[in-house]
């Protein structure tokens, strides 16, 4: 297994998410809304946005997953994070980086992950829209269309804007 990288703004991430003041907050219904349909159009068992903090990933918002967080040295979003584009793993018992993953050989029994980075106003990536399932897959072009909408809901929702786009009240 490799563990998840540290990204180079890693003290600038991290202070980035801080200032949200979102980790360890009671669950959100703009988060909420965005895991169902994701889940639901996609056809995925466990839908997430995960915040990647110092040493765990932790769930803003979930679905199909018990699990409120996970250390980060075990976590897809951990390597998700380091690049801004979409991350897929389409088999992960057959990549060397997640083949030993505890989350791959035992519960929740990952083998598909996608997971879309989202970012503060800042551009500092600090989590994932991701999806899961225990059996390989392939996303293709539509259903990455529709992962990379939803990241744009999750980043408006983290930069504090309302559903119509304007800047949500204090």
């Amino acid at each position: 297994m490799t563990p998840a990288p540290i990204p180079d703004d890693e003290a600038e991430r991290l202070q980035a998410l801080q200032a949200l003041m979102l980790l360890d907050t009671p669950p959100d219904e703009r988060y909420e809304r965005v895991v169902r349909f994701a889940a639901e159009q996609l056809d995925m068992p466990v839908a997430l946005v995960s915040l990647v903090d110092g040493r765990r990933q932790w769930f803003k918002a979930r679905l199909g997953l018990g699990a409120p967080e996970t250390p980060r040295d075990i976590s897809f979003c951990g390597h998700a994070i380091m690049a801004p584009e979409l991350f897929v793993i389409e088999d992960a018992s057959l990549d060397p980086r997640f083949a030993d993953n505890p989350l791959v050989t035992g519960d929740p029994h990952i083998r598909f992950y996608a997971g879309a980075p989202v970012s503060t106003p800042g551009g500092q990536r600090i989590g994932t829209l991701c999806v899961i399932d225990t059996v390989p897959r392939q996303l293709g072009a539509v259903e990455r269309a529709v992962l990379e909408a939803l990241r744009g809901l999750v980043n408006e929702a983290l930069a504090g804007r309302g559903d119509d786009g304007e800047e949500a009240a204090p």
